[in-house]
C-alpha cells in the first residue's frame, strides 16, 4: 500500500465514523474539509471503498430515497450505494488514531491526522504535534544552511522563493507552539486543583478537544504547501 492510498483510507474511515455516506458524499468532504484531497477523482476513491469493504471494515447499503424510486425504476439508474462503518471498521480506525510514528509528522498525513482531532486523545494529539515540530525544525535547519551556502549564487528572485519557503515552514512552528501551548494548558486545567477561571487563558482553551487557539479570523498553515516541502 503506498502512503498516500493510507492516508486515502484513514480519512475515509474517519468520515464515516460521523455518519454513513455514498461515494458523492465522500469524495465532496474529502476536496472540501480535507483540503489535501483538492485533487481526488472517482477513479481513485472506488478502488479504496472497495478494499474497506473486502477488509470487512465497511458495509454497503442501498441509499434509502423512496421518493425517487419510480424515477428511478423508469431511468434504468441504479440506487445509491451507502457505505457504513463496521465495529472492525470503527476499531481499526481507533487504532489508527493512537499511531504517533514519524509518518504522522508527514505534510499530507499529518494534515489529515489533524483533521480527526477532535476522535484523538490528548496524548496522542501532543506526540504528534511535537514530532511535527521536530520535523520542520529539522527542515528549517536544512533550508538555513542551504541558503547560506548558496546565498551568493543565486539571483533575487530564487533567493525570494528560498527565503518565502523558510518563512512559510517558520510561521507553521509559530502555530505548533501555539497549539501544544493550548493543549498542555488544557491539560494542567483539568488535572490542577479547582482555582478561579482566567479569562484570558479561558480564550485560548477550545472545549473538550482541548487545545485550539483563538485567533480572529485567522486560518492554520497549509501542511501540505509545496514551499515547506
Amino acid at each position: 500500500m503506498s502512503r498516500r492510498s493510507g492516508i486515502l483510507e484513514f480519512a475515509v474511515l474517519g468520515l464515516l465514523r460521523e455518519a454513513p455516506m455514498h461515494g458523492y458524499e465522500l469524495r465532496k468532504r474529502l476536496n472540501t474539509s480535507l483540503g489535501i484531497f483538492r485533487a481526488f477523482s472517482y477513479g481513485t476513491l472506488y478502488p479504496c471503498l472497495k478494499t474497506l469493504v473486502a477488509n470487512g471494515w465497511l458495509i454497503e447499503e442501498p441509499g434509502s430515497a423512496p421518493e425517487d424510486a419510480l424515477a428511478t425504476t423508469l431511468s434504468g439508474r441504479r440506487a445509491k450505494i451507502v457505505y457504513r462503518l463496521t465495529a472492525e471498521g470503527k476499531e481499526h480506525f481507533e487504532e489508527l488514531l493512537s499511531h504517533t510514528g514519524p509518518d504522522s509528522w508527514e505534510d499530507e498525513h499529518f494534515a489529515a491526522r489533524f483533521a480527526f482531532f477532535g476522535q484523538t486523545e490528548r496524548e496522542v494529539r501532543m506526540r504528534v504535534l511535537e514530532g511535527r515540530r521536530s520535523r520542520l525544525e529539522e527542515r528549517l535547519e536544512k533550508m538555513r544552511a542551504s541558503l547560506a551556502r548558496t546565498r551568493e549564487r543565486l539571483d533575487d528572485y530564487t533567493l525570494e522563493l528560498q527565503r518565502h519557503g523558510m518563512e512559510s515552514v517558520e510561521r507553521e512552528v509559530r502555530w505548533l507552539n501555539e497549539l501544544i501551548e493550548s493543549e498542555r494548558a488544557g491539560r494542567d486545567q483539568r488535572s490542577g486543583p479547582e482555582t478561579p477561571e482566567d479569562p484570558a487563558r479561558h480564550d485560548r482553551i477550545s472545549g473538550d478537544t482541548g487545545g485550539l487557539p483563538r485567533h480572529g479570523g485567522s486560518t492554520r498553515p497549509d501542511p501540505s504547501d509545496d514551499t515547506t516541502k
